[in-house]
């Protein structure tokens, strides 16, 4: 007997995604919530904004998170009376709240008020461990719910936006790119990337919001690649991600010979940001670069310690 072939692919997300403005405002939250986020939300008018009643609070998740903050977060909660865990924030609080909800094995609702980790509908959590950041992929990660609402961007500063939008179109581009990917992938990253730039050189904030939701659910099903694996010593020494991505990325997809890259390249110069450089030692920062299998494994050409310093020597002096 002849057995053709069959071609698979597995897709994952949450089991529910709201999306629309004012959504937040018109869900029903449970009591007893434990709301994890950054300092500053009381201020901002979040929590008044969700109307949640009788709620927990923990709102001192700094950027680029530990896994000692999560640690912190158990060790506090733990006994307490919790139905769900609410991650309000950007990616930063959001990967913090997945990964403590996991620990808990409680309901986890994801809401972004920054648009551009698509960590809301991602098994993904970066946390730094010993100072390094690492990034924990887990089916156990992924929201129950995730609320998109473009309520949250109309107060942003530019600088937020900004940095969240370079991060949404290096994540699909580089997840187009991936050698994880597939048509379904592939659909959902270039149409991504068609979205958030309309909202960016038009000013659309509404399409920015949408783009990097689509973005995290095409590039959530593959993964990133070298762009990012050569962000992180960047971001160790102090530089937002979505900064170190608007030059990392750029050199990788110069190097991956991607089809994104001078589109890429434009909304760089357009949302202008400033150069970057590494203090530390390229040698050291390879070493670290070559132990991001998750990344390196799937870029689409093979990387060398040597194309790792070449990268890194000509983002110093772009």
């Amino acid at each position: 007997m002849c057995h053709s072939l069959v071609v698979m692919f597995e897709i994952k997300q949450p089991s529910k995604i709201i999306i629309g403005k004012n959504s937040c405002a018109e869900f029903d939250f449970d009591e007893n919530c434990l709301v994890i986020t950054s300092k500053g939300a009381k201020e901002r008018g979040w929590l008044d904004y969700l109307g949640i009643k009788n709620f927990l609070l923990f709102d001192n998740v700094e950027p680029n998170p530990s896994i000692e903050t999560t640690t912190n977060i158990l060790n506090e909660f733990q006994t307490s009376k919790i139905n769900s865990i609410i991650g309000l924030g950007g990616g930063s609080s959001l990967d913090v709240a997945k990964f403590v909800a996991a620990k808990l094995e409680k309901n986890k609702i994801m809401i972004p008020t920054t648009f551009g980790s698509g960590s809301e509908v991602t098994r993904i959590s970066v946390l730094k461990v010993e100072g390094k950041k690492q990034s924990f992929h887990d089916n156990n990660l992924f929201a129950d719910i995730s609320i998109v609402d473009s309520h949250f961007i109309e107060k942003s500063p530019i600088d937020v936006i900004r940095n969240s939008a370079i991060d949404a179109l290096a994540q699909c581009s580089e997840g187009y790119d991936s050698k994880n990917g597939n048509p379904y992938t592939r659909f959902l990253c270039d149409h991504a990337f068609k979205l958030l730039e309309q909202g960016i050189m038009n000013n659309e904030n509404e399409k920015i919001v949408l783009g990097s939701l689509v973005s995290g659910l095409g590039f959530g099903n593959c993964s990133t690649t070298l762009g990012h694996a050569l962000s992180y010593v960047f971001s160790n020494e102090g530089y937002s991600h979505g900064h170190a991505l608007a030059y990392t990325t750029s050199v990788a997809h110069e190097f991956n010979n991607s089809k994104f890259l001078e589109r890429f390249k434009l909304l760089v110069k357009k949302l202008d940001f400033p150069k970057i450089t590494l203090s530390e030692n390229l040698d050291n920062c390879a070493d670290l670069i070559l132990q991001d299998r998750k990344h390196l494994d799937n870029n689409p050409k093979s990387v060398s310690k040597k194309i790792i310093i070449d990268l890194l020597q000509k983002i110093n002096y772009l």
